[in-house]
């Protein structure tokens, strides 16, 4: 699976992505500290601190100096925009030949929603 060889930073990264995505985390809410969020997912603050670098460097998230991080407006649309690209260019390839070889319709997949 790709998502084994991705490094702790970018793995850490896809967790706080999904928990915006998820609605854990709205717009203008305040994300976890770097400390209090390597605690709880086991890592070290300097590899969260690179994973939020991240967000930032994307405009997905707003420092506020000694108060903390928050997701900016317009986060959760770059975000979606984001997956949809991923799942188009490195998801869906892998799950559309594995489809073929069962030979799986993709309208067979809507008949048991």
């Amino acid at each position: 699976m790709r998502n084994e060889n991705k490094p702790v930073y970018l793995k850490l990264r896809d967790i706080i992505a999904a928990a915006i995505l998820d609605g854990d985390f709205s717009e203008g809410a305040m994300l976890p500290s770097v400390r209090a969020f390597a605690a709880q997912q086991g890592a070290n603050p300097l590899t969260v601190a690179k994973a939020y670098q991240l967000f930032q460097d994307d405009g997905m998230v707003q420092v506020k100096r000694g108060v903390g991080l928050f997701v900016a407006r317009g986060a959760v649309a770059k975000l979606r925009k984001s997956e949809k690209q991923n799942f188009l260019k490195n998801v869906w390839p892998d799950v559309k030949a594995q489809m073929d070889r069962a030979g799986i319709r993709p309208s067979e997949l809507l008949e048991d929603c």
